[in-house]
């Protein structure tokens, strides 16, 4: 039996649109990509109708996340960060869901192609490069100049600093692909086993099972150290060093 651990991550057409000799057409990626926003929606829409003054328990999981990445914002980012707080939280909860989507059996995960993760780590970058520029200005450049380094290293640190700030868009799409591409593979490939050996299977089935608990696991870290480094670049903005 041929099982292919990263057929899952193939991309295919629902809907085709071609304009123009340009592929716009409706994909699995994108079909999911609108689960995990309407699953955002559903779960707030349904938590806050009642905005009980003592929470039920959906309540109390959409306060749970609100609080915690509120807090989060705070400590990495201080109360000056707080105002980008509501575009952190965004961030957050699309890739907590999509990650956590991607989890049921056949699903598609959205975080696993760097053309989704890409897009949003870019957008973090541009937004939080404006931020900084609006608020100090061209004193923004400084941030790439260590001021306690010696006079004669500064040149050689500035071109450091530069290449390591430019990548961090690289990096930090990268790290959330990378992640939700390996657990996946690994699950398929536990799955193949078990599904080639017969009854011996019952060994990688085992196996698939902890694998599975820690890729639940994964995929709510994930998301976290997404929207942290989130925070972290964007309180390098607001107090440079």
């Amino acid at each position: 039996m041929h099982i292919d651990p990263m057929y899952q991550f193939a991309i295919k057409e629902i809907v085709p649109i071609h304009l123009g000799g340009l592929n716009l057409s409706f994909t699995n990626s994108a079909l999911w990509s609108f689960y995990a926003v309407g699953a955002t929606i559903l779960l707030f829409s349904f938590a806050m109708r009642g905005g009980a003054l003592v929470p039920d328990r959906v309540q109390s999981v959409a306060e749970g996340f609100y609080g915690f990445v509120r807090n989060m914002v705070r400590d990495a980012a201080g109360d000056e960060g707080l105002k980008y707080f509501p575009y952190i939280f965004t961030i957050f909860l699309f890739v907590f869901f999509a990650n956590m989507l991607g989890m049921l059996p056949y699903s598609f995960t959205v975080t696993s192609h760097l053309a989704v993760t890409g897009a949003l780590a870019l957008a973090v970058f541009v937004t939080v490069t404006a931020i900084g520029f609006k608020k100090h200005g061209t004193h923004f450049f400084s941030f790439f100049v260590p001021k306690d380094a010696p006079g004669w290293l500064k040149p050689i640190l500035a071109v450091i600093e530069v290449i390591s700030y430019f990548v961090r868009p690289l990096s930090h799409s990268v790290r959330l692909a990378a992640n939700m591409v390996a657990g996946h593979a690994m699950l398929k490939v536990f799955a193949g086993f078990a599904a080639a050996m017969g009854v011996a299977g019952v060994l990688p089935m085992l196996g698939m099972l902890g694998v599975t608990a820690l890729e639940f696991l994964v995929c709510a870290i994930q998301a976290y150290v997404f929207a942290i480094l989130t925070a972290i670049y964007l309180n390098d903005a607001l107090h440079m060093h």
